[in-house]
C-alpha cells in the first residue's frame, strides 16, 4: 500500500533471498484486499514472459486464499502453496471444520492429504497445520501436492518478497517520498524501478561471482542483498571511475554465497523441528486403523 490509496499488486520471481518483478499492477484502492477477478489477467500476464517448460510454484498469502485462484493455476499446471486462515473451512468427509479447531501443541504439526476446502468443496487438496516453536505461531496453509515440512520452507520464500517492498521504499527507492498520485503514472513507475532492481541485482551478483564484494561489502560473509552489494558498486564506481556494467545476466546455480547479516542472526537460524503427523483422508478410517 501507498499512502493508504494507492494498492500495488505485483508476481515475481523469488531469487537468492530477493523478489525480482515480473508483472505488476497499480490500483487506486484503499484495501489490500483485492479479489481474484481483479488480479487474475496479471497470472496470464506471466504465462507470456516465462520459459517454455519451467516448472513453476506459487506462492501467496492468506488473502489469495480463493476457490478461483486455485482452478486458474490448476489450469495454468502451476503448483501452489497458499496461506490460509484459522476460519478456512476443511472437510475431511461430510462435515467441515475450521483450522482453528485442530488444536495442535507446540511444535506439533499435522498434515491432511486429500481434502476438500471451503462451503465449495473444492479438492482434492493438501492442508499443512503447525504450532511452531518458538514463535508460537499458528501456520496453516494449503498445497496441491502432499504437504510436508518441506511445504513450510517452500512457503517461507514469500517473505523474500517483503524485504524487496522495503527496497522499494525505505531501504532502497524511497518510493513513497514520490508526489505522484496516479495509478498510471505510478504503474510507470514502477516499470523504472522494475528495470532497476534487475539491473543492480545482476550487477550484484556478478561483483560477487568476480570476488569483488568486499569492496563494498565488508562483512566476511555477505551481509548485503545482491540488490544492495549492486547500489554500492553503481555509487562508488560513479564516484571512483570504475566500468560501470553494461549487461544484464543472473546466474541460474545455487547461490553459494548466502547472505549472514550478523553471527547473531546466523545463530537463530534453526532447521525446523516438529513432531508430525500424517493422514491420508483418501484412505478410510478402518484401513488407517489397521495399519497404524
Amino acid at each position: 500500500m501507498l499512502w493508504n490509496r494507492y494498492c500495488l499488486i505485483r508476481i515475481a520471481l523469488i531469487y537468492r533471498g530477493r523478489a525480482i518483478r515480473i508483472v505488476w499492477k497499480v490500483l487506486e484502492h484503499g484495501s489490500s484486499a483485492v479479489a481474484y477477478s481483479v488480479y487474475a489477467p496479471l497470472l496470464d500476464a506471466v504465462v507470456g514472459v516465462l520459459p517454455g517448460a519451467v516448472l513453476v510454484l506459487f506462492l501467496a498469502d492468506r488473502g489469495f486464499a480463493d476457490v478461483e485462484l486455485f482452478k486458474h493455476l490448476h489450469r495454468l499446471n502451476w503448483h501452489y502453496r497458499i496461506r490460509i486462515k484459522s476460519t478456512f473451512t476443511i472437510y475431511r468427509g461430510k462435515h467441515g471444520v475450521p483450522t482453528s479447531s485442530y488444536h495442535l501443541h507446540t511444535s506439533q504439526a499435522l498434515f491432511l492429504h486429500h481434502v476438500r476446502v471451503t462451503k465449495a468443496r473444492y479438492g482434492l487438496v493438501h492442508v499443512a497445520l503447525a504450532h511452531h516453536y518458538p514463535s508460537q505461531e499458528r501456520w496453516y496453509g494449503i498445497s496441491d501436492q502432499p504437504t510436508t515440512t518441506d511445504t513450510f520452507v517452500e512457503y517461507g520464500l514469500r517473505f523474500d518478497i517483503e524485504e524487496s517492498f522495503l527496497e522499494d521504499k525505505s531501504n532502497g527507492f524511497q518510493l513513497e517520498s514520490s508526489r505522484i498520485r496516479s495509478a498510471a503514472m505510478l504503474s510507470r513507475l514502477c516499470l523504472v524501478l522494475a528495470v532497476a532492481t534487475l539491473y543492480l541485482t545482476s550487477v550484484g551478483t556478478a561483483v560477487v561471482a568476480q570476488g569483488e564484494r568486499r569492496r563494498v561489502d565488508s562483512h566476511w560473509f555477505r551481509g548485503s542483498s545482491y540488490f544492495k552489494i549492486g547500489w554500492h558498486w553503481i555509487r562508488k564506481a560513479l564516484g571512483q571511475g570504475w566500468t560501470i556494467p553494461t549487461t544484464i545476466a543472473l546466474q541460474s546455480a545455487l547461490d553459494l554465497h548466502p547472505c549472514i547479516p550478523s553471527k547473531s542472526q546466523a545463530a537463530k537460524r534453526q532447521p525446523l523441528y516438529f513432531r508430525c503427523t500424517t493422514v491420508d483422508c483418501a484412505v478410510p478410517l478402518e484401513q488407517r486403523l489397521s495399519t497404524a
